[in-house]
């Protein structure tokens, strides 16, 4: 199988999703690699790289999806939604193309997948458990994004992070709080250790105390009721506005001490819950700092806005980036790099994709194949009927016709 690596076409997208290190175990596995020129330059790995490793480095971009069976991206359609319509056009029946898609953000695009008769996997939606840890690049990303965070933070606040006792005087520790302690939140509360942070955490699942007091982070109790805050595949589920009042109710004493604060409650394909209000950030301290890392789908906190630094009338500021994998373009590849290669050992066997559906892996990350949406989830989203159910084909066509129209 030829496997065709495209230099990334969203704005400011600086990442690569194969590097020069993994090419060598990839042809290992009977596979040949196809680079578009340029592709890892801005993220350190120059095209002489990819041909000392083996890669064939090709000019044109439309010459590697004519030539590729499979097309390996950081970001592809749904995750890339103007510049992937150009590349969905480049695509050819029963390619294969592995990328991050936002299949529950934009189901439309997976609709747009299947009518290019691609068989597409989304690698958001690999399943979290043990055997499929080295293909998260989830998790991955949000390690980058957790450390970068708090770099920001560091670098954008008026004060030191650590104590100091100085001939000058004591200088006193910042206070951080990161809410949520998944991937991103955990490396944040490290980091923030790191550097000598006082630091308290809170998270919906009280199952994280004991991972946050391993960091070094006091856990932040609240008396609510989270039974069912996490859904079956471990992310955070969304949660009632009567549930996330008394969470803002009962963090706002603990908000108004900090000096540094990280949000990180995200919900797959939904608009990020509001922790934070503006009450709550009035109470802060003039020159504290919040990084929305929710920031794409709305942000954690009033007055966020994706990609802006916003100053309020009391001094504090909030920064939204959403992208900050690609702010650490080298290791961030590095990482989403073995995440893929991972990934393509596991689909496929002697060269060629090798699909087993009872396999958890393969069949939670597959979105379309022959020209349809085999995803149950998304098919849902798509108002599709379920695949199990036989139905005409005109019944089929005419849901498509009337899910393009809307």
């Amino acid at each position: 199988m030829k496997v065709g690596v495209v230099k990334e076409s969203f704005p400011d997208e600086r990442r690569v999703a194969l590097i020069p290190d993994s090419i060598p175990m990839i042809k290992k596995g009977g596979h040949e690699v196809l680079v578009q020129a340029g592709a890892g330059v801005s993220a350190g790995y120059p095209d002489a790289a990819y041909r000392d490793k083996g890669a064939q480095v090709i000019g044109d971009r439309a010459e590697v999806f004519r030539d590729a069976d499979a097309i390996v991206q950081v970001r592809g359609l749904g995750a890339n939604q103007a510049a992937g319509q150009a590349d969905a056009a480049l695509m050819k029946p029963g390619q294969v193309v592995i990328a991050m898609v936002d299949p529950l953000g934009e189901p439309k695009s997976v609709a747009a997948l299947a009518e290019r008769k691609v068989t597409a996997f989304a690698l958001e939606l690999m399943p979290r458990i043990t055997r499929a840890q080295s293909m998260d690049v989830l998790s991955s990303m949000a390690t980058i994004a957790g450390y970068k965070a708090v770099i920001m933070a560091a670098d954008t606040a008026p004060r030191m992070f650590p104590m100091y006792m100085t001939a000058a005087g004591t200088v006193t520790a910042a206070h951080a709080f990161v809410i949520g302690a998944g991937v991103a939140g955990l490396q944040a509360i490290a980091m923030c250790k790191r550097l000598g942070a006082v630091v308290k955490a809170y998270d919906v699942r009280p199952a994280v105390k004991e991972q946050v007091e391993s960091l070094g982070g006091k856990f932040v109790e609240l008396p609510l009721e989270t039974a069912t805050a996490e859904d079956k595949g471990g992310y955070a589920k969304e949660m009632s506005e009567d549930f996330l009042r008394k969470q803002r109710e009962m963090m706002a004493a603990v908000i108004a001490e900090s000096h540094i604060m990280i949000t990180t409650a995200a919900i797959p394909g939904k608009k990020s819950p509001v922790l934070v209000t503006g009450e709550m950030i009035k109470g802060m301290h003039p020159g504290s700092v919040i990084v929305d890392l929710a920031a794409e789908r709305g942000g954690n906190c009033e007055g966020t806005k994706a990609d802006e630094i916003v100053v309020t009338d009391n001094g504090v500021t909030i920064l939204g980036p959403t992208n900050l994998p690609s702010t650490v373009p080298f290791h961030a590849s590095q990482m989403f790099s073995r995440n893929v290669l991972t990934f393509l050992k596991e689909l496929t066997k002697d060269g060629m994709l090798a699909l087993d559906m009872e396999n958890e892996v393969h069949r939670d990350t597959l979105l379309t194949k022959d020209g349809e949406v085999v995803h149950s989830r998304i098919r849902e989203l798509l108002n599709l009927p379920p695949r199990d159910v036989p139905v005409a084909a005109g019944a089929i066509a005419q849901s498509a016709g009337e899910e393009r129209k809307s």
